[in-house]
C-alpha cells in the first residue's frame, strides 16, 4: 500500500503538508482534490520520488511500476502509434533483446527473447496502442502521421495514450479531461473503470471523478484527509461536518432558501422532456450539497437583464468557417447550412467532438466571425455576452481589474464599480492591482465579471471552466442555474451541463442538430457510434485484402478526380496554415527562453542559501521576476494553445 506517516513538505518557505498521515491500498481510485496551490501536483512529485519529506516519511511498495503522462513531447518523426508504443518499457527493452542477438547471431538468445515477446503480448500491443488512440480521438490515418505533425492539445492525447499503454501497478493523472472533447473523456472513464492497479487523479471534473473514484483525498490547511466514495459521497460527508457549525449553517440556508425558490419556480415551467428533468435534478442535488460549499471563496449571481426579442437570433442557411488572411476569397467552411431560431428562455447546450465546429459556430453567433453565406438576424434589442474558449488574451495584463471596468462604464461611480468587483473577490489593493501575475483562475474570475456587468440576456460561453477550480465552478453553475436569460454553452463539465441546460444540440459532420435526449443518452450514443467505427476500421481493412487493385476504368478515373479534389483541398488548407505556424514558431521561441530563465529562478528561490539576510532584495527581486515569468508563460501558452485550436478547426 501507499502509506504517508506524519508527513510534513514545504516548497520554499510555504508549507505544504504538516505532519499528514492517510493510507491508499492497492486497486483503489483516488480523487485528488483541493483549492490552487493546495500542494496536489508536489504530492504526485512525492510519488515519483522527485521530491522527498522534510519531516515524518512516505513509502511505497518498491516493485511498483509507476505511469504518468509527461508534460513535454518531442517533435519525434516516430509516427503516433510507435510513441504510444514506447510507453511499454519493458516490451520495448524485450525488442532490443531481440535485436542484440539477431546482430549477433546468438539463436539461443534470440529463441529466449522472443518466447518473452510473447509472454509480454508483444504481438498484440500495436492492436492495443491503435485501440488507445482510436479511443482518444485519433483516426486511424493519424496513427501512422509523425508525432512532429500534431498540435499541443493532441501531442497531450499522445502523452496519455503513452501513458496508459505503461504495465503500471500506479497511475498518476493531472487533469486528464483538460484536453479532451466528452467523447474521449466517456472513452476515458470506460478504460479507467477496467484498469486493475491504483490510481492517483487530479482533476475539476467533478462527474469524472464521481465515475472513476472510490476514495477522495482532500487538501486543506496542510492536511490531507481521506473519504470513502466518490466526489459527490465527499461533498455530502463534508456538507454534513460543516452544517454542524452555527455561522456556516446560516449562511447554508440562505444559499438553500434562494435556490429552493429557483428550483419551485423551473419546476413549474419544466417541460417532460428527459433532459428537463435532468436538470430538475441536478438543481435538487445543488441544494442538497450546497452547505459542502458554504465556505467557498465567492458565489455570485448575474444581473437581471433587460427585455429580450424574441426570436432573439435567426440563422437562415448559414455557412461557418474561416477566410484567409492573406486571400479573402480562400474559404473553409466548417459548419455548413445552419437553420437555426433561438428563442428567448432557451438553455442549449452545444455537444460534438473536437474539430467539430462548436466553437466557430459559437464564433458566428458572437458576430466575432463573420459568415461565409446565408442569413444572420439579430433582434432588436439584443445583448450578447460571450466568454471565449481563451478569453483570457483578450484581458490587458498592464491593467487593473478596476481599469477593465471603467473601460465599459466610465460614468459610473467608483466606488459601485470596486462594490461589484469586490463580490466577485477583487476587493482593497487587489481591484488595482495589475493583472499580469493572476492565476488563470483569476483572470477567467475577472473575465466573468466584465460579461456580467454589461447584463447580456444571451450568454454564449464557450468552455467557461477551463481555468476554474472546483468551488469556483460550483460557483459559476449556482449563478448560470438562477440566470434569467438564454444560454447556449459549450462544455465538457457534465455537471455544468446537466445543472444549467434543458435541450441539446450536435455539430457532427459539418452539420447542425436536435439531440432527442440526456448526457446519458449521448454517452450510450457514443459509445455505440465508437464500436461501429471500430467494426467499419476491421470490416474495411479485411475488403481491401480481398479486392486488392480491381476497380476498372470508372475507378480509376474517380481516384484520378478524388486525387485533384484533394490536392486543391491541400493548397487551400496550406494557404490557411502558413500565418498560424509562423505565429507558433514565434510563441515557441519566447516560451523556450522564459523557461530557461525560470528554471534558474526556481532553482535560486528554493535554495535556503537565498534566504540569507544579505540576499534579501536580490530574492525580492527573483520573486518578482519569477511572478513575471510565470504569467507571460500563462499568456503565451494560452495564446499557442488558440492558435492549435485554430489550426485543428482549418483541418
Amino acid at each position: 500500500m501507499i502509506r504517508f506517516n506524519q508527513f510534513s513538505l514545504a516548497r520554499g518557505t510555504k508549507p505544504l503538508f504538516d505532519n499528514t498521515t492517510f493510507t491508499l491500498n492497492p486497486g483503489e481510485k483516488a480523487g485528488l482534490i483541493g483549492a490552487n496551490g493546495a500542494g496536489k501536483s508536489t504530492l504526485f512529485a512525492v510519488l515519483l520520488g522527485e521530491l522527498h519529506a522534510d519531516g515524518g516519511d512516505f513509502s511505497i511498495p518498491p516493485t511498483w511500476q509507476i505511469a504518468h503522462v509527461a508534460q513535454e513531447t518531442p517533435a519525434a518523426d516516430k509516427t503516433a502509434l510507435a510513441y504510444t508504443l514506447d510507453g511499454d518499457a519493458a516490451l520495448r527493452s524485450i525488442e532490443a533483446r531481440i535485436a542484440a542477438a539477431s546482430a549477433a547471431h546468438d539463436g539461443a538468445a534470440e529463441g529466449e527473447a522472443h518466447a518473452a515477446f510473447a509472454d509480454a503480448d508483444g504481438y498484440t500491443a500495436p492492436a492495443r496502442a491503435e485501440a488507445l488512440l482510436l479511443g482518444l480521438g485519433f483516426t486511424l490515418e493519424q496513427t501512422r502521421e509523425p508525432v512532429s505533425s500534431f498540435s499541443g492539445g493532441w501531442r497531450m492525447r499522445l502523452n496519455l495514450a503513452q501513458a496508459l499503454m505503461c504495465r503500471s501497478d500506479l497511475l498518476l493523472l493531472d487533469e486528464p479531461t483538460n484536453h479532451l472533447d466528452l467523447d474521449a473523456i466517456v472513452w476515458l472513464e470506460d478504460w479507467l473503470h477496467r484498469y486493475p492497479g491504483t490510481l492517483f487523479v487530479i482533476s475539476h471534473d467533478r462527474e469524472f471523478l464521481d465515475s472513476v473514484c472510490n476514495v477522495t483525498l482532500h487538501l486543506e490547511q496542510q492536511q490531507i484527509k481521506r473519504y470513502g466514495g466518490n466526489y459527490s459521497q465527499f461533498e455530502v460527508l463534508r456538507a454534513q461536518q460543516i452544517a454542524l457549525q452555527q455561522s456556516a449553517y446560516e449562511k447554508q440556508q440562505r444559499t438553500v432558501e434562494h435556490l429552493q425558490s429557483y428550483i419551485n419556480r423551473f419546476k413549474a415551467q419544466a417541460t417532460k422532456a428527459r433532459q428537463a428533468q435532468s436538470r430538475v435534478k441536478a438543481l435538487e442535488k445543488m441544494e442538497l450539497i450546497a452547505p459542502a460549499h458554504a465556505a467557498s471563496p465567492f458565489t455570485f449571481e448575474f444581473r437581471t437583464p433587460d427585455s429580450a426579442p424574441n426570436p432573439m437570433m435567426v440563422m437562415e442557411n448559414v455557412r461557418c468557417g474561416y477566410r484567409s488572411e492573406s486571400d479573402p476569397g480562400v474559404e473553409i467552411p466548417i459548419v455548413d447550412r445552419v437553420m437555426l431560431s433561438i428563442q428567448n428562455g432557451q438553455r442549449i447546450g452545444l455537444l460534438g467532438a473536437n474539430g467539430q465546429g462548436k466553437s466557430t459556430l459559437i464564433k458566428t453567433l458572437a458576430g466575432t466571425l463573420e459568415a461565409l453565406g446565408g442569413h444572420v438576424r439579430e433582434g432588436k434589442g439584443l445583448r450578447i455576452g460571450y466568454f471565449a474558449q481563451h478569453q483570457l488574451e483578450t484581458l490587458r495584463a498592464d491593467d487593473t481589474p478596476l481599469q477593465h471596468l471603467a473601460r465599459l462604464a466610465p460614468d459610473t461611480r467608483e466606488q459601485e464599480l470596486r462594490d461589484f468587483l469586490g463580490s466577485f473577490n477583487f476587493s482593497g489593493e487587489m481591484a488595482t492591482s495589475k493583472i499580469a501575475p493572476f492565476s488563470g483562475g483569476e483572470k477567467a474570475r475577472l473575465a466573468l465579471a466584465l460579461i456580467i456587468w454589461q447584463k447580456p440576456n444571451l450568454l454564449l460561453l464557450d468552455e467557461p471552466t477551463n481555468h476554474l477550480d472546483l468551488e469556483t465552478r460550483h460557483a459559476l453553475t449556482m449563478a448560470l442555474a438562477q440566470f434569467e436569460g438564454t444560454l447556449i454553452l459549450v462544455s465538457h463539465d457534465r455537471h455544468l451541463l446537466r445543472a444549467t441546460t434543458d435541450q441539446f444540440m450536435l455539430v457532427a459532420k459539418h452539420r447542425l442538430q436536435e439531440f432527442d435526449g440526456d448526457l446519458d443518452d449521448y454517452r450510450d450514443w457514443l459509445l455505440q457510434h465508437a464500436a461501429e467505427q471500430r467494426a467499419a476500421l476491421k470490416a474495411g481493412a479485411a475488403s481491401n485484402g480481398a479486392n486488392g487493385s480491381d476497380g476498372g476504368a470508372d475507378s480509376g478515373v474517380n481516384r484520378k478526380e478524388q486525387r485533384r479534389l484533394e490536392a486543391e483541398t491541400r493548397q487551400k488548407l496550406a494557404h490557411l496554415k502558413k500565418p498560424l505556424q509562423s505565429r507558433i514558431t514565434k510563441i515557441e521561441k519566447e516560451m523556450d527562453a522564459l523557461n530557461a530563465e525560470k528554471a534558474n529562478l526556481d532553482a535560486y528561490v528554493v535554495d535556503p542559501a537565498s534566504y540569507e539576510p544579505e540576499q534579501k532584495s536580490k530574492l525580492t527581486e527573483a520573486i518578482r521576476r519569477q511572478a513575471d515569468v510565470n504569467a507571460r508563460l500563462e499568456t503565451l501558452e494560452a495564446e499557442w494553445l488558440e492558435t492549435h485550436e485554430e489550426l485543428e478547426q482549418i483541418g
